[in-house]
C-alpha cells in the first residue's frame, strides 16, 4: 500500500470505511442500501428469488461516490442488503403483523414507513411483494438490528464526531438510487421520475447553501432536479441532520436509469459520465467548503 492509496477498515457481512490516509474534508459520504451480500439462512427465510430481493437494492452507489476518499473524506458502505435491515430506518420501527410474538414498548409500530411495508425490518420488496412466507420473531429482529444496524450506526456517529471535532463542521450525505418509475408503495406510484432529488429535510437538516450548490452542480450538467419530493431524507438525515450543532446532512437520490439496466442489474455507458458528475460536486464541496459551511454555522 502507497500512501496515495486508501484505507479501508471492514466489519465482515456488515460495513466497510474506504478512508484517505488524512481527511482533509470535513465531509462524510454514506451508502447504507448498496450492499448485496445476501447470507443462506436469510435467503432461505424469504419466498422470493435473489433477483426479486435484490429490487430493493441501491446499486452501484458505494461505487459511484467511491470517490470520495481520494478528495478527502470517508465514505461508508453498508455490506448487508436492505432488504434483510434497513439502517435508513429507527431502530426498531417494526410491523407487529409480521411477528408472531409480541413487539416490546419501544418499537415504533406507527409510522408511515411501517405501514408501507418497509420498516427496519422489512414485509415488502421495492416492487410490493411480500419477502416472507411465515411470520418471524421478534428474537430474529433484534438479532438482526444487533449485529448489522448498530454498528453501522456506531461508524458513521464516530466518522461524524470525528470530522465535526478535527474541522468543527461535519456534512453528511447519505448517497441513495431511486427506481425510474415510482412503486406500489411509493408516494407517487406509476409515475417517471426525475434524474435526481435532493433531501434535506425540507430545509431542516441542511444549510441552504449546501443544497442550492448541489442543484446548481447537477442542473447545470443537464440533470433534472427536485427537492425533498418524493424523497425528503429518511431517518439517517434526520437524525443526524443538526445544522445547529454542526452537522449537516443531504440525502441524494438518483435515479436508476441514468446509470444501470434496472432488471439486468448491470451498469450501462451513463454511469461513467454520473460518475464524473459525482465526482465535480464532491471536488466543488472540497473547493468551496468555507463558503458553503460558514464558520458562524459551527457548535456554539
Amino acid at each position: 500500500m502507497t500512501l496515495d492509496e486508501p484505507i479501508a477498515l471492514r466489519e465482515d457481512g456488515v460495513y466497510e470505511v474506504v478512508s484517505p490516509h488524512e481527511q482533509t474534508l470535513g465531509a462524510v459520504f454514506a451508502s447504507p442500501h448498496s450492499g448485496h451480500d445476501y447470507r443462506p439462512e436469510f435467503l432461505s427465510d424469504s419466498r422470493l428469488d435473489l433477483a426479486t430481493l435484490r429490487r430493493s437494492e441501491d446499486c452501484f452507489m458505494d461505487q459511484i461516490f467511491g470517490s470520495a476518499p481520494s478528495f478527502g473524506a470517508p465514505l461508508l458502505r453498508a455490506l448487508f442488503p436492505r432488504a434483510f435491515v434497513d439502517p435508513n430506518r429507527e431502530p426498531f420501527e417494526l410491523d407487529p403483523d409480521m411477528f408472531e410474538d409480541a413487539l416490546p414498548e419501544y418499537a415504533n409500530c406507527h409510522s408511515m414507513r411501517v405501514a408501507g411495508g418497509i420498516g427496519t425490518i422489512a414485509r415488502v420488496v421495492a416492487s410490493g411483494e411480500e419477502i416472507y412466507g411465515r411470520k418471524l420473531r421478534f428474537a430474529d429482529a433484534a438479532l438482526r438490528i444487533n449485529a448489522f444496524y448498530r454498528p453501522y450506526h456506531r461508524v458513521l456517529q464516530r466518522l461524524i464526531e470525528t470530522s465535526r471535532a478535527r474541522f468543527g463542521v461535519c456534512l453528511l450525505v447519505d448517497c441513495h438510487s431511486m427506481p425510474s418509475i415510482g412503486g406500489p408503495m411509493d408516494r407517487d406510484p406509476g409515475r417517471s421520475r426525475v434524474d435526481i432529488v435532493l433531501g434535506d429535510g425540507f430545509g431542516t437538516a441542511c444549510a441552504p447553501t449546501i443544497t442550492s450548490r448541489a442543484e446548481e452542480l447537477f442542473t447545470s450538467r443537464g440533470y433534472r432536479v427536485a427537492r425533498n419530493t418524493p424523497y425528503s431524507g429518511g431517518y439517517t438525515t434526520v437524525h443526524y441532520g443538526r445544522p445547529e450543532a454542526s452537522v449537516h446532512a443531504l440525502q441524494i437520490e438518483i435515479n436508476r436509469a441514468i446509470y444501470m439496466d434496472e432488471h439486468r442489474f448491470a451498469p450501462i455507458a451513463g454511469m461513467a459520465q454520473l460518475m464524473a458528475d459525482v465526482n465535480a460536486l464532491i471536488g466543488a464541496i472540497k473547493t468551496e467548503w468555507t463558503s458553503l459551511v460558514p464558520v458562524g454555522q459551527q457548535a456554539r
